[in-house]
């Protein structure tokens, strides 16, 4: 099945499946990160003296911030199903990104990707990924220096959403039949100072309703 023929991407199979894997290893890694913080304070407690508290420290710290960070990478990958279940799948070929942080932009953004308006598809708007959490893999494909073959791996991508809104990217799999590596990309580009308002982009009332439907908290008409 052919990925942009379905009405919505939560209709095509394989990315339902995706999607699935990647809920289940995040929750995976949420309770092994527990589990690690679990165990090593068990050891330190029952197994060895006080003098070996400084060496576990820092592991026990960093499991903490690592199942500390799923509690919020969870419900992000429920959010993104939203998305799916409004917007179909539309694949780019050689989208326009970066790393370096963009002055339009207000806010964080931690690499960004441009597409097309879809009011006005010869105007690009950039979306970025408003957060770190999970974006080193795209980050490193992204990098002016990166390798080819790295650089390969995201020279088509898959775009569920509205650009003037909100959306999930994800890259395809090397028979470009499924996608995987699913992350939000947001459009926080500025005017004045703030937001800018989705009408100047061309967006209907219907549009506006869509993006609410998928997860926009607010978008000024």
């Amino acid at each position: 099945m052919n990925p942009t023929d379905a009405s919505v991407a939560w209709e095509h199979p394989p990315t339902r499946r995706a999607w699935s894997k990647q809920l289940a290893a995040n929750a995976l890694a949420l309770f092994g990160w527990v589990a690690l913080w679990v165990a090593l304070l068990a050891i330190l407690v029952v197994f060895l003296s006080p003098g070996y508290t400084i060496f576990f420290v820092p592991f026990l710290l960093y499991s903490f911030y690592r199942a500390f960070l799923q509690l919020f990478v969870l419900p992000a990958v429920f959010r993104m199903r939203r998305v799916l279940r409004e917007y179909p799948w539309r694949l780019y070929s050689d989208a326009p990104h970066g790393l370096a942080d963009r002055s339009d932009v207000v806010g964080r953004q931690n690499g960004w990707f441009e597409f097309p308006n879809p009011a006005r598809p010869h105007e690009l708007l950039p979306m970025v990924f408003p957060r770190h959490w999970g974006v080193g893999w795209w980050n490193r494909r992204m990098a002016p220096r990166a390798k080819p073959e790295l650089k390969a791996q995201i020279g088509v991508v898959w775009l569920a959403g509205d650009p003037r809104f909100i959306g999930v990217i994800a890259a395809p799999t090397s028979d470009e039949s499924t996608p995987r590596r699913f992350r939000f990309l947001s459009q926080q580009t500025g005017s004045d100072g703030g937001r800018r308002s989705v009408a100047d982009w061309g967006a209907t009332a219907e549009d506006i309703e869509r993006g609410r439907r998928a997860g926009v908290r607010s978008a000024r008409p």
